[in-house]
């Protein structure tokens, strides 16, 4: 099983949406939607795991990595709606990650949800897309 992704921009920051299972076998993928945010946005991401049923250690620990590849790059990357057990393995290594309690907290942070959106999404994403503004990844 792997994941799907779907990456929206505001203007003052990012959300990169997950679903399946970010397992061993999802990280490439995983790095992958992460460089495209690189690519592709400005400030912070907020990574939005309410779709994702859950993660393996090394889910985790590619998480951990997002997070010190976008402080190279002057951004910060905070989780909404971590699975249910409630863990991140901490590597030491990464910097702090703010985690909220669902996506709904972690969007109420930035007072900028203009509506002027652009979106991309792998070809399976599950929820709901802004038609008027998406990519095919």
């Amino acid at each position: 099983m792997t994941i799907e992704w779907r990456y929206t921009t505001q203007q003052d920051f990012c959300v990169l949406s997950l679903a399946g299972y970010l397992g061993a076998d999802a990280v490439s993928r995983f790095s992958g939607a992460v460089g495209w945010a690189l690519a592709r946005g400005t400030g912070p991401v907020i990574l939005d795991l309410t779709e994702l049923r859950g993660w393996s250690i090394g889910g985790q620990l590619a998480v951990a990595q997002a997070a010190r590849q976008l402080a190279d790059e002057g951004r910060c990357l905070e989780l909404a709606a971590i699975p249910a057990d409630g863990s991140l393995v901490p590597d030491g290594t990464h910097p702090p990650i703010p985690v909220h309690c669902d996506l709904a907290a972690a969007l109420a942070a930035y007072d900028d949800v203009s509506g002027q959106t652009r979106e991309w999404h792998s070809d399976e994403w599950p929820g709901a897309r802004n038609v008027a503004a998406q990519g095919l990844m």
